[in-house]
């Protein structure tokens, strides 16, 4: 079993714990779920492995679970996107936490395994790395899990293929697919995180600009509406013709990468998918252009054949790196490629993060009930939950609703 904690210092806690509370603060749904069961602890017992964006918000969660009862082992879901602060925070406040900003891959890889041989019951993913892990290498130390949840679009799409194939060793909860995760935390969180991003890394008027969204799905859709509330000519590349028809009647553009290639200021991957922009998209593209990603892993963006067209690199920005083309063209890569709201800002507002965390928490409570009598498959998150996380949100900001009447009620239900 993993002992203690590994962060880069701990002396860093005084600031990160200012910070959680001031996400503690700006997460009321998830403070009152943890305030409505720290007295019954109703995962006394159970080991929690997670592997997820080592933030403030995150950091709310894990004490959360841990007030809850249950012992919680913590990696990063990306090698940059740890709040070092954070992290040295939840290190002397017992959380077992590895992580550090600026991992290598063999750092990042090593936390991964030291949270799995934590050999947990339940296990929180952001992108699948731990549930892919748990299934490949250290199939061993699954044996106790009786359940998991899965946070982000392209770790549940991880996780269908290998329902699939009919390897899924124990069920999963898409936490990704909850109304009340991804149509705000998909759409209004990584919109905003995305042009934060941007705006830290290249701090570029972004009024007048022509910016590229590659895939209008829920992330897409935040980005491209963002864009738009700040000047921008916005263009949406698509694959999936009703998405693109969604976007042209949203009043956007609609092109192919290798049109839009031709006239982009800025371009904002994310689609979940890779080679998105592509050697011959980079050869097009105009001098000046800045490439960014918002998808999950670093693999939209042919960074690749960027590196080999280059005849020169440097880092001109903290978040910002220029490649010089043979021809004179200068084109400009934020964040390496990575997660561009995470890497070069902080990620999602913690209010938006207050709903997907508190769907993360009560599913982590349903799996610790029900998981060991619950099918070997990806399950949504029930109807109930997503109206209960939804209702407590606008209780929070002072918001009420109306209520059907039983007549109401009657006539809905009634075929005449």
């Amino acid at each position: 079993m993993p002992e203690g904690y590994k962060v880069r210092d701990t002396s860093l806690a005084s600031e990160g714990r200012a910070s959680i509370e001031w996400a503690e603060r700006h997460m009321p749904v998830l403070m009152e779920l943890r305030r409505r069961f720290s007295g019954e602890k109703p995962l006394e017992g159970l080991r929690v492995a997670a592997c997820l964006h080592v933030t403030k918000e995150t950091a709310v969660l894990a004490e959360a679970l841990r007030d809850w009862g249950a012992e919680v082992y913590l990696a990063p879901s990306n090698p940059l996107s740890t709040q070092d602060e954070v992290a040295a925070a939840l290190a002397t406040s017992g959380i077992h936490v590895y992580a550090w900003r600026g991992m290598s891959g063999s750092e990042y890889q090593w936390a991964l395994e030291t949270v799995a041989s934590s050999r947990p019951h339940i296990v929180i993913d952001d992108g699948a790395d731990l549930h892919v892990l748990l299934h490949g290498d250290l199939r061993d130390a699954a044996s106790q899990v009786v359940g998991g949840t899965e946070e982000t679009t392209t770790g549940v799409i991880r996780l269908r293929a290998l329902e699939r194939e009919g390897r899924l060793l124990y069920p999963v909860y898409a936490v990704n697919d909850a109304l009340t995760k991804f149509m705000f935390d998909n759409r209004y969180g990584t919109g905003q995180s995305t042009v934060d991003g941007i705006m830290r890394a290249a701090n570029i008027l972004l009024a007048g600009k022509t910016v590229v969204v590659a895939g209008y799905g829920w992330v897409g859709r935040g980005i491209a509406l963002r864009f738009r509330g700040m000047g921008a000519r916005v263009i949406v590349t698509e694959v999936d013709p009703i998405r693109a028809l969604e976007a042209v009647m949203d009043g956007f553009t609609v092109a192919s990468m290798d049109e839009a290639a031709r006239v982009g200021d800025v371009f904002v991957t994310a689609t979940g998918n890779r080679n998105v922009v592509d050697e011959r998209h980079l050869k097009a593209m105009k001098d000046g252009a800045i490439l960014a990603n918002a998808g999950h892993f670093n693999v939209e963006i042919n960074v690749e054949a960027l590196e080999g067209m280059s005849v020169s690199k440097r880092r001109v920005r903290r978040y910002l790196d220029e490649y010089v083309m043979p021809d004179g063209r200068r084109l400009y890569l934020a964040a390496e490629g990575r997660l561009v709201n995470l890497v070069a800002a902080e990620g999602h507002p913690s209010e938006v993060m207050d709903m997907s965390f508190s769907n993360q928490a009560l599913a982590v409570l349903r799996l610790a009930r029900e998981g060991k009598g619950m099918e070997r498959k990806v399950h949504r998150i029930p109807r109930e939950q997503d109206e209960m996380v939804a209702r407590l949100k606008l209780e929070t900001m002072g918001i009420k609703i109306d209520e059907l009447t039983e007549e109401q009620k009657r006539y809905l239900q009634s075929w005449k």
